[in-house]
């Protein structure tokens, strides 16, 4: 059996995806190494950001805070993590990731498994604010 060649992905070659809420990364997925079991990345949250809620309706994703303080809220439970703390999003379940302090927040996630497409793979349930409509006004980027 031949190896596979090693893949390395650097997070500051990854565009940042502000469409939901904070500054998402996916470094690894079927698009950027070939993986067939799942995707992974980073977050990174200002304060008072979030990510809007949604769902995974064939993944269970994990989240691992590296530094700061998030609330992760699931179904309607709503879990305080701060650096060094891990939970997991069960398949299907709604959820939202927030930073309620005053400083950056950086997590870790991965998914899975894979959905059967990408399209298939994330649900949203809300949308971020319009810009200037009050505080969140800051999450986001352009549409």
């Amino acid at each position: 059996m031949t190896a596979a060649p090693v893949v390395k992905v650097s997070e500051r070659d990854v565009p940042a995806d502000r469409r939901r809420g904070g500054e998402v990364r996916v470094l690894l997925s079927p698009r950027t190494v070939g993986s067939t079991s799942g995707f992974g990345g980073t977050l990174v949250l200002d304060p008072q950001e979030y990510v809007c809620e949604h769902t995974h309706p064939y993944s269970e994703e994990f989240v691992y805070v590296v530094s700061g303080a998030v609330v992760l809220r699931i179904g309607d439970e709503e879990v305080e993590m701060a650096a060094g703390d891990a939970a997991v999003v069960p398949v299907g379940e709604r959820h939202r990731i927030r930073n309620p302090g005053s400083g950056p927040a950086r997590a870790v996630f991965h998914l899975g498994p894979l959905a059967p497409r990408p399209e298939l793979g994330h649900v949203d349930l809300e949308e971020l604010p319009a810009p200037g409509t009050g505080p969140a006004s800051r999450v986001g980027g352009a549409r």
